[in-house]
Parts: C-alpha cells; sequence; structure tokens
C-alpha cells in the first residue's frame, strides 16, 4: 500500500524517482526501493516525503484521519504499521539471504563431487582410441570439460565459500 501511494502521489505531482531523490537527500535507488516494496523510509524521512508530496503520512500509509485530536493514538498506529511492514521486509530479506546461502552450499557440494568424479575416473578418455571419430569427438568435449573445470572450480568455489561466511548470520 504504501509502495504504490509514494508512486502514485510523485507521478501525480510530476515528479522523477531522481528529483524526489533530491529534494529528499537521498539516491534514486532509495526511492525506487520504496517504490517496489523492498524497502520503507523511516518515521523521520516518512514525514519529509509527506511534506514533499503535499499530503500527510497517514494518506501515505492508506489511512485518512477522522479526528486531530487523537495524535498520539495516530502516532501509535503509525509507528505499529511501519513495525509490521519492517517485520515484513526483515523476513523477507532473511529468507533470501537463506536461500542464497543454500545456493552456495549446493554449489560448493557439486564443486567436491566434480573433483571426486574427474579423480575417481582418472580422466579414461584420454586412453580411448582416437582413430575412432566418435570416441574423438566425445573425448576432445570430455577433455575440454574437465580442463575448463579445473581451472575455473577452485574460483567458484572460493567464491561460494567466502558468499557463506558473508551470509552467515552473527549470534550476539
Amino acid at each position: 500500500m504504501l509502495s504504490k501511494n509514494i508512486k502514485t502521489l510523485r507521478k501525480a505531482k510530476g515528479l522523477s524517482q531522481e528529483e524526489l531523490a533530491v529534494k529528499l537527500n537521498v539516491v534514486r535507488q532509495t526511492i525506487s526501493k520504496w517504490e517496489q516494496d523492498l524497502s520503507v523510509p523511516d518515521a523521520d524521512m516518512l514525514i519529509h516525503l509527506a511534506n514533499e508530496l503535499d499530503t500527510s503520512v497517514s494518506v501515505l500509509l492508506g489511512d485518512t484521519l477522522v479526528d486531530d485530536s487523537k495524535n498520539d493514538k495516530d502516532l501509535k498506529v503509525l509507528s505499529e504499521k511501519l513495525e509490521a511492514i519492517n517485520l515484513q521486509l526483515a523476513k523477507r530479506n532473511e529468507t533470501r539471504i537463506r536461500m542464497i546461502r543454500y545456493i552456495l552450499m549446493v554449489i560448493c557440494i557439486l564443486i567436491i563431487l566434480g573433483f571426486i568424479m574427474i579423480a575417481l575416473t582418472s580422466n579414461e578418455f584420454m586412453t580411448w582410441n582416437y582413430n575412432n571419430p566418435e570416441l574423438a569427438v566425445a573425448g576432445t568435449i570430455l577433455h575440454g570439460m574437465s580442463w575448463i573445470f579445473v581451472r575455473i572450480a577452485p574460483f567458484m568455489f572460493i567464491a561460494a565459500v567466502i558468499g557463506i561466511v558473508l551470509t552467515n548470520k552473527r549470534r550476539s
């Protein structure tokens, strides 16, 4: 709801993401993330955003105020909504990081299995009779694939391990 409201109000005011970003002293990517519902502005930024879009914070969040005398209650509701949105985004980001970590682990396992297969087969295709054209083509392809794998896989493995370490949730 917030993301759609930001985009609609920005366009209604005739502002580009870049122009709004300059007015709020943020980068354009921040506005884009807000509009794609990838992040949300904090409470102070939400107030500045509402001022720049000539609207109220409650309109940005999708509510209309009934009575201005209930400011404290409205602020509490606003903070609860922001907290709920932040929790949803945190869960989404945590799920993405966990998925990336699992994918990196699978890559490491596949690389290890590839090296084990190469070691176990001892490049049997190198002993084939290359006078047979079919064996020559297959052997050349297998040799090329193993040659590339042995040279690229260590770098991929190191990158995957670094990714696993970087995505490791720190316990404090």
